[in-house]
């Protein structure tokens, strides 16, 4: 009976680990196009669906297409003016007057006919960046972190250390509904109340960086202080009982014993919570704005990763379907890097 369950505990990790190599190589599959068209600057370009002009050397030759419709269309007008025919009104005519009632110089016909050939051999393309959401992505979930923690170690000090069991067991139940909440509702709240409210306060948009980074830090707070709680409930009440028989005061308990005792599961929860607000979408959606631009102040809307990839999936196809995957794939290693870091920093102070 031992070695079938240690059988069904195998099978049941190389599952979890088979699903996670599958999910890197398919990401990195249906994204090599766009690796190969963009590289690494794709991580530090900011524009997304810009068509540009490019030379034959692959190099930008304008910024934007618009700007070359503009400039051809100028060109054209240029073209079409002609010497106005006065013979009949004034004999004086001269070829003083021909030239400066619009005859192109010599030196101007050189040059527009050399931006002509240029304009022949380059090609339009469109080019995607990922800078702008991986930048909102990062900054959103700092926000929500610094928001949410000292929030939910308040909430699990409370209902584990002061409150009493009469107030500690329905406000926790309480706290635990609230993460089963879908987080659409958060972003619906936010939306028509939330962001509204912050932005009178601080000045700016109701849909914004800031605005959609406490969102994200309401809805982790719940996962963040019931993994708390638990963690501070472990804790063995004869170490609590022996700081205050020394003439510990409460604070100093929570703060001596409470804290370095329950350090891994509170790490932990942050770690769970950090992982959330990364990949959370749809509350977000609603709030950031999703906008292709870097914000100059937190109160500007920006756009993240989930929210481009939710907004942008359903009518992409092709290079633009193929970036979409580069920037899952990036949201993945960001992830994963991230974690992994807390974790091992983590574990490598436990030692000690």
């Amino acid at each position: 009976m031992d070695k079938i369950f240690a059988h069904l505990a195998k099978m049941s990790t190389a599952v979890v680990f088979v699903v996670l190599v599958g999910t890197v190589i398919s990401l990195y599959i249906t994204a090599r196009p766009a690796i190969k068209e963009f590289g690494s600057y794709f991580l530090i370009d900011p524009r997304w669906g810009v068509e540009v002009v490019v030379d034959q050397s692959g190099n930008d030759v304008q910024m934007d297409a618009a700007q070359v419709e503009q400039e051809e269309t100028t060109t054209s007008n240029d073209d079409t003016l002609l010497p106005a025919d006065d013979s009949s009104e004034d004999e004086d005519f001269s070829m003083d007057d021909e030239w400066d009632d619009g005859m192109i110089p010599m030196e101007d016909e050189i040059a527009t006919g050399q931006a002509h050939l240029e304009k022949e051999d380059s090609k339009v393309k469109t080019v995607y960046g990922g800078a702008v959401p991986i930048v909102g992505t990062i900054f959103s979930t700092i926000i929500a972190l610094l928001f949410a923690v000292p929030i939910s170690m308040g909430i699990a000090i409370f209902l584990s250390e002061i409150a009493k069991p009469v107030i500690s067991g329905p406000v926790g139940v309480a706290v635990e509904l609230l993460a089963a909440i879908p987080s659409i509702i958060y972003g619906m709240w936010g939306l028509f109340y939330f962001g509204p409210l912050i932005a009178s306060i601080f000045g700016g948009n109701s849909v914004s960086l800031l605005v959609g980074g406490l969102v994200l830090g309401v809805m982790i707070i719940p996962f963040m202080a019931a993994l708390s709680r638990d963690a501070i409930n472990t804790t063995p009440d004869i170490l609590k009982e022996a700081a205050y028989s020394m003439g510990a005061t409460k604070t100093e308990v929570i703060k001596d014993v409470i804290f370095p005792y329950a350090k891994a599961g509170i790490i932990g929860s942050m770690i769970v919570s950090l992982g959330r607000a990364l990949g959370e979408t749809m509350a977000v959606a609603f709030v950031i704005g999703g906008v292709y631009q870097f914000v100059h102040k937190v109160t500007d809307p920006t756009n993240s990763i989930p929210v481009a990839l939710a907004n942008n999936f359903s009518e992409s196809s092709g290079l633009s379907l193929s970036a979409l995957f580069y920037l899952a794939l990036i949201l993945f290693v960001v992830s994963f890097v991230v974690i992994f870091s807390a974790k091992y920093f983590f574990l490598r102070r436990g030692k000690y």
